[in-house]
């Protein structure tokens, strides 16, 4: 884990079955260290999607960032990248699907999100969540 001064922490996790648990472990703890427990249960969630479609469809190392907000008033930062340079597709599930709702979620769920390319390679799909007052 990295954790800076200024607001950021960081993880990189094997692209392994228990990755999901320990991003949202991470995360959870994180948020509450920062005073953000109201964001704890969403940003788990979303994080916990994201991370399964890497899981699902890329291979090697998964990364896990959040930037807090300088003040604590503004928006939450949170970036999940892979080594696959494809972007994810959204897609409308089916009711009796068991799949395909995760980017769905983080679009409902988010104040917004998006793709961007991955700091060496791959991509990096980000979200922003509203801090409440």
């Amino acid at each position: 884990m990295i954790d800076s001064e200024d607001g950021c922490a960081e993880w990189t996790f094997p692209a392994e079955a228990g990755a999901v648990r320990a991003a949202r472990a991470a995360v959870r703890g994180r948020l509450r260290d920062w005073g953000l427990d109201s964001l704890a249960d969403i940003t788990a969630l979303l994080v916990s999607e994201l991370v399964t479609n890497s899981l699902r469809h890329a291979t090697g190392p998964i990364g896990v960032r959040l930037v807090r907000p300088v003040d604590l008033s503004g928006v939450l930062l949170v970036e999940v990248s892979d080594p696959l340079p494809d972007p994810p597709l959204e897609r409308v599930a089916d009711p009796e699907d068991e799949s395909g709702r995760g980017l769905q979620l983080v679009a409902h769920s988010s104040r917004r999100w998006g793709t961007k390319p991955g700091r060496n390679t791959g991509k990096t799909v980000w979200f922003e969540l509203v801090v409440p007052q």
